[in-house]
């Protein structure tokens, strides 16, 4: 059995009490150095965002500038700290440490670091500032911090989204608020049995007046399309500032200004509506577009007459009662028939 010795163990936690405590002013002098130098970091940042506040396109250079100095201060102020309290520290074993580990953490922190790269790249080209309305995938709204791993914007109902730095870098990004001047266009259908020219120079003239309405370029009205129950009328219209709200107030105010005038000047806003027609068709007129009523034009030739449904229902029904009547006579007369039969085999 081995005897413990508990004086020699005594005197190891009190060397141990001892080196502490002999170190003990080292460690809070490392700490007061690092507390100033962290604090120092963090002026500089303040200092860099306010120097480069003043210049507009430079705000989120000056983002990017102050949180690289912030996080160059701390990891001085790491290395001033390890070295007051542990004076057999070098930092160029830090440095061979890093170096050896640099592989694993590159795999480890692939994703955290391609996004660090990319929020550099985002704040050093300025694609969009703080403040744009932007549209990424299915997310739009506006942009209220760029940091180095992903972004944060506000969508107009009141959300916040975080998207990474990587997928704004890579995907396609539309900036809405770019340019000082926004293009908005809404498709209007009239009927077929109006005039075109007129209805475009309604809408102009209503929509000029609008105080909302960009007076330079000039409002305009375009036929786009022949759809199947109306003819397609694009309205366009620029606005400025072209935020979203703008958008929304002008396009409510276009769409009423242009419904009031139209209803003032007899212009139809058709219903989806189908046209039936009724033609007969034999070999004789089969290819013939002439000799039908197909809604083919006829130009200078001969058409058919307009028929209507009155007058097809009507011949349908004639149709109908001249067959029961043949059907009528015929069944009558094969009855008599019958009879005379009967009568001949009586008498026989």
């Amino acid at each position: 059995m081995v005897d413990f010795n508990w004086s020699e163990a005594t005197k190891g936690v009190e060397g141990m009490v001892n080196s502490f405590v002999s170190r003990l002013p080292y460690l809070l002098l490392g700490l007061i150095a690092f507390l100033i130098i962290y604090y120092l970091g963090k002026v500089v940042r303040r200092l860099i965002q306010k120097i480069t506040r003043r210049h507009e396109h430079h705000k989120n250079v000056g983002v990017l500038l102050g949180r690289l100095a912030q996080g160059a201060t701390v990891a001085m102020a790491l290395l001033v700290a390890a070295v007051i309290a542990i004076p057999s520290f070098q930092p160029g074993q830090l440095v061979q440490l890093l170096g050896i580990g640099s592989v694993a953490i590159g795999f480890a922190f692939r994703d955290i670091l391609q996004n660090f790269l990319a929020g550099i790249l985002l704040l050093l080209t300025q694609p969009f500032r703080l403040g744009d309305q932007i549209k990424v995938n299915d997310f739009e709204g506006t942009v209220e911090d760029i940091q180095t791993r992903a972004t944060s914007i506000r969508t107009y109902d009141g959300r916040r989204i975080i998207i990474p730095n990587s997928d704004l870098f890579t995907d396609a990004v539309t900036v809405n608020t770019a340019f000082d001047k926004r293009r908005v266009s809404y498709d209007v259908g009239i009927g077929y049995g109006d005039d075109p020219e007129r209805a475009k120079q309604v809408i102009v003239e209503a929509i000029r007046g609008l105080p909302e309405v960009l007076k330079e370029p000039p409002p305009e009205a375009l036929v786009v399309e022949l759809a199947a129950s109306a003819v397609m009328i694009r309205v366009r219209w620029w606005i400025c500032p072209p935020n979203r709200r703008e958008l929304v107030d002008t396009r409510d105010k276009v769409l009423l200004a242009i419904k009031t005038a139209f209803g003032k000047a007899g212009i139809d806003l058709p219903y989806p509506t189908q046209q039936i027609l009724f033609h007969d068709q034999t070999e004789e007129t089969d290819g013939n577009r002439k000799a039908q009523r197909e809604g083919w034009a006829v130009g200078n030739g001969s058409a058919p007459r307009r028929g209507n449904l009155a007058s097809a229902l009507h011949r349908l029904a004639d149709l109908q009662e001249s067959g029961l009547k043949k059907r009528s006579e015929d069944s009558c007369g094969r009855e008599g028939s019958r009879d005379d039969v009967e009568r001949m085999d009586g008498k026989n």
